[in-house]
């Protein structure tokens, strides 16, 4: 039996693939909760700010964040995208993660970001005094 993926599947990995290719799928209020959020942060609201967030956690990796997808499962409601985040700057990164994201009317609405280890990830990423 052959399926054929959902296709907020097949929008989860072309983000995942060119995380600026956003602009196209996500609402314009698009709202991302951080994986290093504790409880009583703000959320990261509209487009703009969540593309200025995802180019500053790849700057900090010096342009060699990866996001390695290894599933995915979506349906018309939301997606999950399971996978390892890996980078080889500041120093080397490879930790699990789990993106989930809910659509409305086939747009990104919002999106919930999970790092196996959060505070480990923020740790390896600006260093352990800011962690």
């Amino acid at each position: 039996m052959t399926t054929t993926p959902h296709p907020h599947a097949e929008i989860l990995l072309v983000l995942y693939t060119d995380f600026s290719l956003l602009d196209r799928y996500a609402a314009d209020d698009v709202v991302l909760h951080r994986a290093d959020r504790v409880v009583g942060d703000p959320p990261v609201v509209g487009k703009e700010a969540v593309l200025r967030h995802e180019a500053a956690l790849l700057e900090l990796t010096g342009g060699t964040l990866r996001m390695d997808v290894q599933h995915i499962a979506a349906n018309d409601h939301f997606g999950a995208v399971l996978g390892v985040l890996r980078s080889t700057r500041p120093q080397p990164v490879a930790m699990p993660f789990c993106g989930l994201w809910r659509f409305e009317d086939g747009l990104i609405v919002e999106h919930w970001e999970n790092a196996y280890h959060p505070a480990e990830l923020l740790r390896l990423l600006i260093g352990e005094q800011l962690a």
